[in-house]
């Protein structure tokens, strides 16, 4: 049930990292504190589809 997602800069828009996770085991949206190289700076980045 491993499922590649996307994680998208919550302030420039840009898509910037990919992952794995287990949809069964994780159901909700992660958010995560990551490095945005057309922001320069860390911001928080969702999960979209």
């Amino acid at each position: 049930m491993q499922e590649v997602i996307t994680f998208e800069c919550t302030a420039c828009k840009n898509r910037n990292y990919t992952s794995t996770k287990n949809k069964k085991k994780n159901p909700d949206k992660l958010e995560l504190k990551k490095f945005c190289k057309f922001c320069k700076k860390h911001t928080s980045h969702k999960e979209i589809k």
